[in-house]
């Protein structure tokens, strides 16, 4: 798969397709949070169930950092999962058209998606992306890519391949 090297870069997405992606998946955790909230008041309000409504109060009065650590690992716990079981997309990349690939054009495995997002936790990640590859995507070797333009350029290379295999039969 050596061969797909060159065809991943060309084909990575823009920094500003990369910064959407992360809005959009962090406007997911937001929702989430904002739904968390919804149903404990509704459970509340409808069945006098107030555990949720506990979770939600201490939630909104803990520390600065210990609020920074649990909206972390849910970040996190969520990028994974999704990007896992979705086979490199998130929320941001099906809105985008973007997706998850090692540097070599295969799927990542459960060990690049673990590398990848624990390599998120690093403060300043998501400002590495002004240099030419994120720290995350550097450590795990894999890229986000613009799936049209990568799969389309995939498909011309074959063609001219097998183009060249019946001019030698």
């Amino acid at each position: 798969m050596r061969k797909y090297l060159v065809i991943v870069d060309r084909n990575r997405a823009e920094k500003l397709t990369r910064f959407a992606n992360f809005f959009i998946d962090r406007l997911v955790i937001s929702a989430f949070f904002l739904a968390l909230g919804f149903i404990a008041s509704l459970l509340y309000n409808l069945a006098n169930i107030d555990f949720l409504i506990k979770i939600v109060y201490k939630m909104s009065e803990m520390n600065r950092f210990l609020d920074i650590l649990i909206t972390s690992l849910i970040y996190f716990i969520y990028t994974f999962l999704i990007e896992y079981f979705t086979k490199g997309r998130s929320v941001g990349k099906y809105i985008t058209g973007t997706k998850v690939i090692c540097t070599d054009g295969t799927e990542p495995t459960f060990n690049d998606y673990l590398i990848r997002n624990i390599s998120r936790i690093v403060p300043f990640d998501t400002l590495s992306f002004f240099g030419e590859n994120g720290w995350h995507d550097k450590w795990s070797e894999t890229r986000v890519i613009n799936i049209k333009n990568y799969q389309a350029e995939i498909q011309s290379k074959s063609e001219i391949e097998d183009l060249g295999k019946k001019e030698i039969a």
